[in-house]
């Protein structure tokens, strides 16, 4: 299989954590994508009209995409119910969960790019607010309400994760760790997985 993105990427990196928590980890070779976001990736094109990174291209060929998709395929190829229970309360709830990291997610590469990569002249800083507030409403919500789910290893505990990491990686939240000590506590322990230490981006 072959899992097309970056490690900068949290989506990416999310399935790649997903990939090594299921045993996947030698299956899947990581392809270095980068993108512009103002410009066609005409090679991830050809396998997702949305070319956005990351994009899994299974052994029959199929591309499967987003991340959500990727890991859950992670975890039907290997049997992994442990990631994303059968059990109706359960699976929603881990669902959940990771629907709240993907917003996260969505929220910080949005900020990102909006302080870093959208030239100067343009800049929204109504909007760079906005994104900072959601940043800190979902750190609030994680460390008052989800602790206990937290501490369970599932699709959602691992994408949280990634995602604080990215944020501490783009210094989006220099002081979330401060305003949030128990969920930092959790993330520094959550940090020291080997499927974590493994995939730390370089830059």
């Amino acid at each position: 299989m072959k899992l097309y993105g970056s490690l900068t990427s949290p989506f990416a990196r999310m399935s790649m954590v997903t990939a090594m928590e299921c045993g996947l980890g030698m299956r899947v070779q990581l392809v270095s994508t980068s993108l512009n976001p103002a410009q066609v990736h005409a090679e991830l094109e050809a396998l997702s009209p949305i070319a956005k990174i990351p994009v899994l291209q299974s052994d029959d060929g199929q591309a499967i995409y987003d991340s959500r998709v990727i890991m859950e395929y992670f975890c039907y190829l290997s049997s992994n119910k442990i990631l994303l229970p059968d059990a109706a309360a359960q699976r929603f709830r881990v669902l959940t969960l990771l629907a709240m990291a993907q917003g996260l997610g969505d929220t910080a590469v949005g900020l990102r790019y909006e302080t870093f990569a959208r030239p100067a002249a343009t800049l929204w800083s109504d909007y760079a607010k906005r994104q900072q507030h959601r940043l800190g409403a979902a750190m609030q919500e994680l460390q008052s309400t989800w602790l206990t789910d937290l501490a369970t290893l599932t699709l959602g505990s691992i994408a949280v994760a990634v995602v604080l990491a990215y944020i501490d990686l783009r210094q989006l939240a220099p002081n979330w760790r401060q305003k949030y000590p128990h969920l930092a506590q959790w993330h520094d322990k959550f940090s020291e997985r080997e499927s974590m230490a493994h995939t730390v981006p370089q830059s």
